[in-house]
């Protein structure tokens, strides 16, 4: 009785170091982890045909690291009809203002915040007129004007980068290349209006009547 108990007790061992070294063992649909079926499914995969390029088209881009994320943004500069302001803006804008004459870019407002909080000065930097500024009074140059907007929009800068915010050129298909800010948004006026669908719903019209 008592060898069969030993015995047993001997099985018992071998069983369970059999089991371990089992289940060490990878087999073809066997992993350890998620992680490692990835590593062991993706060993031979060398990436995709399709590119962005087809869909970027005529657009000039510049590239631009952000963290840990590099990608293709639109140049900026060429776009914007009366760049340099320089050309225009000869002496610092406290020379240039006066009461007597009609003041410059009449037809834009400035819808982005409470007045008493913003004005043309926050962002444009009086002295150096072919440049923006931070708050802190940093340098930014026109075609990276979404660093200006990083400012107060950290929650939304933080997404674009990660390319869950904002148009990307092309989907998903590298290179990466993605609209900034002011591609989508008026930076005088960054609300979007709302507008009606693009069907019109009779039903939804007799209901406001």
């Amino acid at each position: 009785m008592k060898n069969n108990k030993t015995l047993l007790r001997i099985i018992g061992c071998l069983l369970f170091l059999a089991s371990l070294s089992f289940s060490c063992k990878h087999h073809e649909d066997k992993y350890h982890s998620i992680t490692d079926k990835i590593n062991a499914e993706s060993k031979n995969y060398h990436g995709t045909s399709i590119s962005s390029e087809n869909y970027i088209g005529d657009i000039q881009t510049i590239e631009i690291t952000e963290g840990d994320h590099t990608f293709l943004i639109p140049e900026r500069k060429s776009q914007i009809k009366s760049y340099n302001c320089t050309e225009c803006h000869n002496k610092s804008l406290d020379r240039m203002q006066t009461g007597t004459i009609k003041k410059a870019h009449w037809d834009i407002d400035l819808i982005h915040a409470n007045e008493n909080t913003m004005d043309c000065s926050t962002c444009h930097n009086g002295n150096d007129m072919d440049n923006l500024k931070s708050i802190t009074n940093k340098s930014i140059d026109f075609n990276k004007s979404y660093q200006l907007c990083s400012q107060c929009h950290t929650k939304q800068f933080e997404d674009w980068k990660g390319g869950a915010h904002g148009k990307r050129i092309g989907g998903w298909a590298p290179p990466r290349a993605s609209m900034t800010c002011v591609n989508c948004h008026n930076p005088h006026k960054p609300h979007f209006e709302s507008r009606w669908p693009v069907r019109y719903n009779t039903q939804k019209a007799k209901e406001r009547e």
